[in-house]
């Protein structure tokens, strides 16, 4: 889980933050979307490793090159392939943080070979770096990690 940087200014520990705000350790907002809970114990530390809901996390630098090519076209501001392209994403699916109306927007990774649009999609929020990757059109999101 990447802390805000208003805590992280703060020194408010990962977990504590977490706790506070979603309701988990930050150990189980790392988990993959598609895991499931295990136990594991340590020395004198027990974890619960617990997916969350259709959220996981992946490198920058593990997405496609079709992705790579979306986010510089987000962050230059277009022209974009598809007219659905930066418009409002609603986050119906409920798998998203809830935000306000507006503040997601999305945009299509090209899927080669596809007919059309296919199901790849980067939900960007209104924070810096608050980017989203579908590869399953929303089913479930991976937070990009720019630091990898």
């Amino acid at each position: 889980m990447n802390i805000p940087h208003r805590f992280a200014r703060l020194g408010v520990p990962a977990a504590l933050a977490s706790f506070l705000f979603l309701g988990a350790p930050a150990a189980a907002m790392a988990a993959p979307a598609t895991s499931t809970p295990t136990v594991s114990s340590g020395s004198s530390v027990t974890a619960v490793s617990l997916a969350v809901k259709g959220v996981g996390h992946v490198c920058q630098s593990a997405l496609p090159s079709q992705a790579h090519d979306t986010l510089d076209l987000i962050d230059e501001g277009g022209p974009f392939p598809y007219p659905k392209d930066g418009t409002v994403f609603s986050n119906r699916e409920g798998v998203l943080p809830k935000q306000s109306s507006g503040y997601y927007h999305e945009y299509t990774v090209v899927t080669p070979g596809s007919p059309d649009r296919g199901a790849r999609r980067i939900v960007a929020g209104r924070a810096d770096h608050e980017d989203y990757y579908s590869a399953d059109h929303y089913q479930s999101f991976a937070r990009i990690d720019f630091s990898c």
